[in-house]
């Protein structure tokens, strides 16, 4: 346990854009008890198509993602960022991710399904049992996984977790099937190892993570 509070990180609630795609299992929600497990990963050995086209395809410089992408989140740093045509329109932006057991699921080519914009969480209550609110919810990953707004000093159950005003710049510029990577950064720069150029310009720690236009 680390006594922290993992508050709206996921939600199976209606309203929105989009269709609604949730995996249920009975009366809960797949990724609530364990995305992190071997329910999505591919084996270790085994790279996916998804992942081999993404290591054929010129990442944007200072980010671990492609030029295919609309958003990009990488778990190593915590940083997420905004593209258009190629090209960072907003970010490195800070975010909070999945904790210990509740990993944030990666992938390179997932996509955005539903949108909305007064989500809130049934499956994460607050202390009072009220809903925990997900403002400006972007959902991308089967089982309710999505960004949106929050506390970001917090671990979430599986979400990417934006300070408020990234969380309506996310929403506003995301649409229903755009193209969203979560990676880590590590892990593709040596799955590029042989490849060198656009990889030799990303640096975690570069940047200050202040938003830009």
């Amino acid at each position: 346990m680390t006594g922290r509070r993992r508050i709206g990180n996921r939600g199976s609630g209606t309203g929105g854009t989009g269709r609604r795609r949730l995996a249920v299992v009975g009366t809960g929600v797949l990724c609530l008890s364990g995305l992190a497990g071997g329910l999505l990963a591919a084996p270790a050995f085994a790279e996916s198509a998804a992942a081999a086209a993404a290591h054929r395809t010129p990442l944007v410089p200072g980010t671990a993602c492609t030029i295919t992408a609309k958003a990009c989140v990488d778990l190593d740093s915590n940083r997420a960022w905004l593209f258009k045509d190629g090209k960072v329109i907003r970010g490195p932006v800070k975010i909070a991710s999945g904790g210990e057991g509740d990993e944030t699921p990666t992938g390179h080519s997932l996509r955005v399904y539903r949108k909305a914009a007064d989500h809130a969480s049934q499956e994460f209550p607050l202390d009072n049992g009220q809903p925990a609110p997900m403002p400006w919810s972007v959902f991308f990953q089967d089982g309710g996984i999505a960004f949106h707004g929050g506390d970001l000093d917090d671990e979430t159950a599986g979400c990417v977790r934006l300070g408020a005003a990234d969380a309506k710049a996310w929403f506003d510029y995301l649409q229903v099937g755009d193209q969203v990577q979560v990676v880590r950064a590590e892990e593709e720069l040596k799955a590029r190892s042989g490849e060198r150029g656009h990889d030799a310009d990303y640096d975690k720690d570069d940047g200050d993570d202040e938003d830009s236009e």
